[in-house]
């Protein structure tokens, strides 16, 4: 890395300007979160190395700068080279601005959970994007893995494999590491980070404990990833989490993984945001959240340090927008909301009643005739379910018309006879909205925590409609004696 005022240029001696703008990735700040501390009642040092002030926006500008380098050394990218990766957003960022200053193309492969200004984002440097479905294994050839792999060998690119590639912690190694040392003075006792490629969380867990075995590694972790115990299922916070153990995976370099849910994730990076000043993404905030746990449980002389790995500018439109926070349940707009509707219903009644997509035409029926219900979601997996793993919806009418052509549907599997998804709505929206939505579709799939919780129709509505009118009616009824 050149340094500011480079002696090889006499114009620069005894200035501070840099060469280039990836010799301003690292050295990032160390903030106390003070706020917090106050706040959640926290006694030990509590601060978190902000990520954020990289040139990219995030901690994967230095594992994108080590990666290429490492490329050019080995002969593995050549000049005028085309770089594929499949990213979340930010390895994408921190790779196209080093292949900005050192003339590569570049094309990454992205999952529909991601945030739609980090495509934007990755197009502004130039960069082709493509999009792929996210709730689909690993090996299925429209995964992100698989579409960039196949990309890689049709354009004869270079492809970082920033999962596999061994320059992903040496970057942390190299840099984070070491800063992190500098300055808490060796006196930290915890670090809280998330994983995903584990890069990060490795490659700083290293050194510490190099420096100092005693230092407690703590992942933060998605409920649903393998890390924590998971299956892998689809989650939405993003750029954390695998179904799957990436290379750098170490887990006797951990002392503890905590599991946090995309609620807690997301609902912790606004408090966050809005109590510190610091504007930080879900991933921030799910590693926030496990450091909290941290901190509360540290002594008072501990010194915590959490990562937040990058900005929140990049979430402006799901984790910052009331309107997406509230239509995955995630917020609550007022009291007489959707989840009241619910509560009306018949306790009997199953809160979410589902098939899933392999099971036959036959025994959705049966299920539909069984509970009087007239559509059913079809889900994938078991519950809990992810609002990803629904996949479609069918309706009485709809497999009425289809069985009355062709009585063989009663033996297709479901996903054969199924129709569109139905519309969502968060448990904590207003029942006007429901009302609205319901002038349009038979029925609406309720969210609640970013997870699907009911199905609520035009009948469910009607029934809390009236026994509001009755409690109304049965009020104004009674009449006020007075004495005298």
């Amino acid at each position: 890395m050149t340094l500011a005022g480079d002696p090889s240029d006499p114009r620069l001696a005894g200035t501070e300007i840099f060469d280039s703008v990836i010799d301003t990735i690292g050295n990032t700040p160390l903030v106390r979160l003070k706020r917090l501390s106050e706040l959640e009642d926290i006694e030990c040092v509590f601060t978190m190395k902000n990520e954020s002030t990289n040139p990219g926006g995030s901690a994967k500008d230095r594992p994108a700068l080590e990666m290429i380098l490492a490329a050019e050394r080995e002969g593995l990218l050549q000049p005028g080279g085309t770089i594929v990766e499949p990213t979340s957003g930010n390895t994408g960022v921190g790779l196209a601005i080093v292949a900005a200053q050192r003339g590569y193309q570049c094309v990454f492969v992205m999952t529909d959970k991601v945030a739609p200004e980090k495509i934007s984002l990755l197009k502004a440097y130039g960069a082709e994007v493509v999009v792929c479905p996210v709730a689909v294994e690993p090996d299925d050839p429209q995964s992100y893995y698989s579409v960039a792999e196949r990309l890689t060998n049709e354009l004869g690119a270079f492809r970082p494999n920033q999962y596999q590639n061994p320059h992903n912690p040496v970057a942390h190694v190299k840099t984070t590491g070491p800063e992190i040392w500098r300055q808490t003075g060796g006196r930290i006792t915890h670090f809280v980070a998330g994983a995903g490629t584990c890069g990060s969380i490795t490659g700083v867990a290293r050194y510490l404990k190099e420096q100092n075995p005693d230092v407690k590694i703590i992942a933060a972790d998605p409920e649903g990833s393998v890390f924590s115990g998971g299956s892998g299922r689809p989650y939405l916070v993003e750029g954390v989490g695998e179904d799957f153990f990436p290379a750098a995976w170490d887990p006797e370099l951990l002392d503890d993984i905590i599991p946090i849910s995309d609620e807690e994730s997301f609902l912790t990076a606004r408090y966050v945001s809005q109590r510190e000043g610091i504007l930080i993404g879900g991933s921030g905030g799910m590693a926030v959240a496990a450091a909290i746990k941290v901190a509360k449980a540290a002594d008072p002389d501990d010194v915590v340090v959490v990562f937040n790995p990058d900005s929140g500018r990049g979430y402006l439109s799901r984790v910052f927008d009331d309107d997406w926070m509230a239509n995955f349940g995630f917020l609550r707009e007022c009291d007489q909301c959707v989840g009241a509707v619910l509560d009306t219903r018949n306790a009997s009644i199953e809160n979410l009643l589902y098939v899933n997509p392999h099971q036959p035409v036959s025994e959705a029926i049966e299920l539909m005739r069984s509970t009087g219900v007239s559509q059913l979601p079809v889900c994938k997996n078991t519950p809990p379910f992810a609002a990803a793993e629904v996949s479609g919806a069918i309706d009485e009418l709809e497999l009425m018309e289809a069985i009355h052509r062709d009585p063989g549907v009663m033996n297709t599997p479901v996903e054969k006879a199924m129709g569109p998804k139905l519309p969502t709505i968060g448990v904590g929206q207003k029942v006007e909205l429901a009302v609205e939505m319901l002038e349009s579709a038979p029925a609406l799939l309720v969210l609640s925590g970013g997870r699907p919780l009911s199905v609520l129709t035009r009948t469910d509505v009607l029934a809390y409609f009236s026994a509001v009118a009755e409690a109304a009616l049965e009020g104004s009824s009674g009449t006020v004696s007075v004495d005298g």
